[in-house]
């Protein structure tokens, strides 16, 4: 079986391993740019990822570079605190949750795919611009071809495509979809290192969905060293009138328009407008998503990741839903009867779950409690269980939890999805 893998995103290169420690070798993936990079920008991998990444033999490459997160707190604007929660390791999960610099997580995944698969299959500068399906009467059977931007083309038993949230091969499979859906809100994504704050390995979000800041460390590195190298995202629901930002994430700006949102924001444990002042360089981007969809596939092709289902950055979900798709996509390749039953069985599991996921994410999802305490006590409180009550924040965090597949339980219990050969 030869697959095809169109972009070496965190879900393409975590299908290329899944795929060669199920016993699958040959697999070429394609990515469009002329090098394999991402921003030095945080990402949060959950338990759920993090089993999957240690079961394809990265733990200790993870824990080298990355910080276990021990807690989740959410504040209001007036700095109060409305919920905390135990995360992790911590939160009696048998795998850590980790907050971890992207460029690094994308580092360590293209090193290995290159040591276990050969550097000689990941092709850069290849821009794929569609598909087709191929029937022939030969031995070959059914297959697929990727056609790329400068005239080359490969075919395969298989192609998937994890080309992101712009995915041409979507577009084509999807041609009445339309652009991506943005809903005002702007994001701005920096780092910078600094004292640690609070636990110094502690994940808090400030504020509400229409404006807030989630702020974490990402770096154990720094952590060694007694300092913090701190992730910030701010985001603020901008005028409706607006043309929306610009799509690319290496998009940098000045900081003027985020001081004139966040500045004032400081607490006696982080100062969040002297550190926006510190970050070298801020990088913005929309919040977009897309509908769900009703299919995945055609023929021989098959969405992953942000092509199958953008959603937004909520519950720090994106990236560890890719790992999810890839384990699941791997396991069905290796263990189903054939192709077209691997594809049916892959979709037929994930599809459901994302979309479950894309549209709680529209309705705040894992920070319903910011939404609450801002709703029903905009000034502040005196004390949260005036405002809501214990058990409903209980049954908040533990719904979506189990929405998205990481309810610490389940996990434990949940069978590996890794093939013994």
């Amino acid at each position: 079986m030869r697959v095809v893998i169109v972009g070496c995103g965190v879900g393409g290169l975590t299908l290329a391993l899944s795929l060669q420690a199920a016993g699958c070798n040959d697999i070429d993936l394609y990515e469009s740019g002329n090098e394999i990079n991402e921003l030095g920008v945080g990402i949060n991998m959950l338990p759920h990822a993090v089993r999957e990444l240690t079961e394809l033999g990265l733990a200790d490459d993870l824990a080298n570079v990355a910080i276990p997160t021990s807690e989740l707190i959410m504040f209001n604007m007036q700095g109060q605190e409305i919920w905390r929660e135990s995360r992790g390791l911590h939160a009696g999960y048998n795998w850590p949750q980790y907050s971890i610099n992207r460029g690094q997580l994308q580092s360590l995944l293209h090193r290995a795919v290159a040591e276990r698969i050969g550097r000689d299959r990941i092709h850069t500068g290849h821009k794929v611009i569609r598909y087709e399906n191929l029937s022939t009467p030969n031995l070959l059977g059914h297959r697929a071809l990727a056609h790329f931007s400068h005239g080359s083309s490969t075919s395969g038993d298989i192609i998937v495509a994890a080309d992101g949230v712009h995915s041409a091969i979507r577009s084509q499979m999807h041609p009445h979809e339309g652009p991506v859906l943005w809903n005002g809100i702007t994001m701005w994504r920096g780092v910078v290192e600094s004292d640690p704050f609070l636990s110094g390995k502690s994940m808090v979000m400030i504020g509400r969905f229409l404006k807030r800041a989630v702020i974490y460390p990402i770096s154990i590195e720094a952590a060694n060293r007694g300092r913090s190298l701190i992730n910030m995202v701010l985001e603020v629901k901008v005028s409706d009138n607006r043309p929306m930002p610009r799509q690319d994430w290496n998009h940098e700006v000045d900081r003027d328009e985020i001081r004139s949102h966040f500045s004032s924001m400081k607490f006696d444990w982080i100062d969040v407008g002297s550190l926006l002042e510190q970050v070298n360089q801020w990088f913005q981007y929309p919040m977009v998503d897309r509908d769900p969809l009703d299919s995945w596939t055609d023929g021989r092709v098959v969405l992953l990741g942000d092509a199958a289902h953008p959603m937004y950055p909520v519950g720090s979900n994106g990236g560890s839903q890719a790992i999810l798709d890839a384990r699941t996509l791997a396991r069905d390749l290796a263990l189903q009867p054939d192709i077209d039953t691997a594809i049916g069985a892959y979709e037929a599991v994930r599809r459901p779950a994302t979309s479950g996921i894309v549209l709680a994410n529209r309705q705040v999802g894992a920070e319903k409690p910011m939404e609450l305490a801002a709703e029903r006590a905009p000034h502040g409180f005196t004390n949260i269980e005036d405002v809501i009550p214990r058990a409903e924040l209980e049954d908040l965090s533990r719904h979506y939890k189990k929405l998205a597949g990481f309810d610490p339980a389940l996990l434990n219990a949940q069978p590996s999805r890794s093939v013994v050969k």
